[in-house]
């Protein structure tokens, strides 16, 4: 099973409520706050083709990620352990997740990243990375405790919020322990390969 009828049909439903959110006029502190379907595509396309990939989620605010990367993990027998800490999104995450038939690949801890990840087993291989901009300097330094060499971390939002993450990006490709790029895709992602 990959990205079957299930969970598109949830996809598609979140995609339309987020569309209809931003219509309204809906503030972003109380929208779904998702990504854009290709940088979904995207995320699933990262997870898919790895045998049994371990992901780590940081921010699944209602879920529509969470599906991307949860349906790529099943591919090859691998897992997501997405962390939410808002709490008028974490029973609809659980819903969405459980509707879209991914329950069993994802591990949805209802807990906030600073104090969760630091108790994570890991190693993870794959890393998605879209919370609080001002918190992406100290998340992605906690996470990465948690990383192997080979993995890969995501950050979303680095150009549409390029005046906080700008530094964000600059900081990764500077490191030499890492490469890095800022792709420019849909509000930009900033994609880092762990040496």
């Amino acid at each position: 099973m990959t990205l079957d009828d299930r969970a598109r049909g949830v996809l598609e439903r979140l995609e339309r409520e987020d569309a209809d959110e931003r219509a309204r006029g809906v503030p972003p502190a109380k929208r779904s706050r998702q990504v854009a379907r290709t940088t979904g595509e995207l995320l699933f396309a990262l997870a898919a083709p790895s045998r049994e990939v371990s992901v780590l989620e940081i921010g699944g605010s209602r879920g529509y990620s969470t599906i991307w990367l949860a349906a790529g993990a099943r591919v090859g027998g691998g897992r997501v352990v997405s962390l939410e800490n808002d709490p008028r999104k974490l029973a609809v995450r659980r819903g969405n997740v459980e509707e879209a038939g991914l329950a069993e690949v994802a591990e949805l801890l209802d807990a906030d990243a600073f104090e969760a990840i630091p108790g994570l087993a890991g190693p993870f291989d794959l890393c998605f990375l879209d919370a609080e901009k001002d918190d992406y300097e100290r998340l992605f330094a906690l996470a990465r405790t948690k990383l192997r060499p080979g993995s890969v971390v995501v950050a979303d939002n680095v150009l549409s919020h390029v005046e906080t993450l700008g530094a964000y990006s600059a900081a990764r490709q500077a490191d030499p322990g890492l490469v890095s790029v800022t792709v420019p895709l849909d509000r930009g992602l900033e994609v880092t390969v762990v040496l």
